[in-house]
């Protein structure tokens, strides 16, 4: 293997090309530091890709009370919207277990308390950095719609408005006359639904170009189809970072590979408790009746998402490990799911169907913060379904502790070093 170092002035290289890893290179640029991106395929073309691109403040814990014996039931249903996949993998077996201990009402209302103020803040953040940087994404302040079309089961999720208003979340419940007012595009007889007008939504493929052009034009350096192979350690720090291309040196070294963060941190000694959760997606072309609206229908776990230049059908969480198939059932469940709530619920052509990974921890919160073990290594991984909604604070984050400015946010809830114990 040849060496060379990373373009003169690079003093940060970036692992991974992703929402996260893109963000942090353009805040890392603009606080007036030099910057490599590494990505080993095309950037933007992991999760960043097909999600569904909302930006949720109004999004909770994972592990509400309840959802192990949800699982449990799912667990024979191929296209269950939460399914785990049969296993004996240790690593998928232990955290399970560690999510299962997380599914109570104290762990519950103690993540939501600290999430919400890293969703809070990076989305008012994220709309000054699309607007600032001229980012043409197709972001909107749209709002988003959790609707639901049983009233028993609105009913119940009626127990999480108090927390929603506590933590700062503005919410407003909906009946269904109210509802079908706000949105036509829904068959009417929905139940109801809880209205966030404090979310937005962008198109996540085209925001990541944007990222990355912003990144190029402000002199930072992405060099695509370039794997990360293995890593040269050197006095407690990262001498350089091995690819097919040659070695790689930087001063400091940011982990953003999402998904991938778990087998790329094994080669530095690092046991991320991440797992692969696999989510599915639907892109058509934009129906005539197609929501205004973003909308999460409830009980079937689907995300709609309408722009002018396209229309996706998203969500489901798979655990089945790096399984690169596209499973034909979790799909169907899409377009299953969007029929019983929308009148016109498929476009009239499909333009892509696409699975990605999302970097799931157990505690449902970001890995962001040094690790011991190297001097020069910062994570920004773990972000299970909001990278997007996330993208902005941790890009703040990761630049104020590389520069050794206050952090905006006490960055503790969201070290590694809460894995150590």
């Amino acid at each position: 293997m040849h060496s060379r170092t990373s373009t003169p002035g690079s003093d940060v290289l970036i692992l991974g090309g992703g929402v996260i890893g893109l963000s942090c290179a353009l805040f890392l640029l603009r606080a007036g530091r030099g910057v490599t991106v590494l990505d080993k395929g095309a950037v933007g073309r992991g999760s960043s890709h097909g999600n569904c691109g909302t930006i949720t403040p109004s999004h909770l814990p994972l592990h509400a009370p309840g959802t192990v014996a949800k699982a449990l039931k799912w667990m024979l249903k191929r296209d269950a919207p939460f399914y785990v996949k049969p296993s004996l993998d240790p690593e998928l077996l232990a955290w399970m277990l560690r999510f299962a201990r997380h599914c109570n009402p104290q762990d519950f209302r103690r993540t939501a308390l600290v999430k919400s103020q890293l969703l809070l803040r990076s989305r008012e953040r994220l709309g000054t950095l699309i607007r600032d940087e001229g980012l043409a994404c197709e972001f909107a302040d749209s709002g988003t719609l959790y609707v639901w079309r049983e009233a028993r089961a609105l009913t119940a999720a009626g127990r999480h408005l108090p927390l929603l208003r506590e933590l700062g979340v503005t919410v407003e419940l909906l009946d269904g006359a109210a509802l079908q007012a706000r949105e036509p595009a829904l068959k009417p007889g929905m139940a109801g639904a809880h209205w966030h007008p404090g979310d937005a939504r962008l198109r996540p493929d085209r925001f990541v170009a944007e990222l990355a052009r912003a990144v190029r034009a402000a002199g930072g350096t992405i060099l695509e189809q370039t794997a990360v192979e293995g890593f040269r350690g050197e006095g407690g720090r990262i001498a350089g970072v091995g690819t097919a291309q040659g070695e790689i040196a930087a001063d400091q070294v940011v982990l953003a590979l999402g998904a991938w963060s778990p087998p790329i941190g094994r080669l530095l000694d690092l046991r991320l408790p991440i797992q692969p959760g696999k989510g599915y997606s639907i892109t058509y072309a934009r129906p005539g009746r197609a929501p205004a609206i973003p909308l999460v229908l409830q009980e079937r776990s689907v995300c709609v998402t309408a722009w002018d230049s396209g229309y996706r059908l998203g969500s489901t969480m798979e655990f089945a490990g790096y399984d690169s198939t596209l499973n034909p059932h979790r799909l169907e469940a899409l377009r299953r799911g969007a029929a019983e709530y929308l009148k016109q619920p498929e476009g009239p052509s499909v333009e892509e169907q696409w699975f990605g990974w999302r970097p799931m921890t157990y505690d449902d919160l970001p890995i962001i913060g040094r690790v011991p073990q190297w001097s020069n290594l910062m994570l920004a991984t773990g972000h299970g379904m909001l990278g997007v909604s996330l993208s902005a604070i941790t890009a703040q984050l990761v630049t104020e502790l590389l520069t050794g400015r206050t952090p905006s946010l006490d960055p503790l809830p969201y070290s590694p070093a809460r894995f150590a114990a």
